[in-house]
């Protein structure tokens, strides 16, 4: 795997918790999902720091290799400089998910099997959200 995302145009997809209390644009790209680490602390509701260090130990204990699950990509922050952001794929948001015990990482895992399989299956995923937006703007202006 390279360690840059190839297309920072991925798909794009949004997820709720069912709690309504994490809101996530979760991108999809080489037939899998990508979250940053402050997207996944987000998720799973936890600080940022407790994160980091689930994920280290998932690397340390030899569970996943660093090289196969994450991948860096340049974002421009609100400052305007650019910064390397690391996201991390499906295997190691789960792996974390299971190290900090969350309800709302089994509710993202039952979601990200659900979209990545229609994903796979159609070729496509419908952003349900973005569907509702763009007919909401169309009854607007009509």
């Amino acid at each position: 795997m390279t360690d840059e995302l190839v297309n920072r145009g991925g798909e794009v997809v949004f997820y709720e918790a069912p709690d309504g209390r994490a809101r996530l644009d979760v991108r999809l790209e080489r037939e899998t999902v990508w979250l940053s680490l402050s997207q996944i602390a987000e998720l799973f509701g936890r600080d940022k720091s407790v994160v980091s260090r689930h994920v280290r130990n998932v690397f340390s204990s030899g569970e996943l290799e660093r090289g196969a699950v994450v991948a860096k990509t340049a974002t421009t922050a609100s400052d305007g400089k650019t910064y390397q952001v690391e996201y991390f794929n499906l295997d190691a948001i789960l792996s974390v998910g299971d190290r900090v015990n969350s309800k709302r990482g089994t509710q993202f895992r039952i979601w990200a099997t659900r979209t990545l399989r229609d994903h796979l299956l159609r070729g496509f995923t419908l952003n349900e959200r973005r569907l509702r937006e763009s007919v909401r703007l169309t009854k607007l202006v009509a």
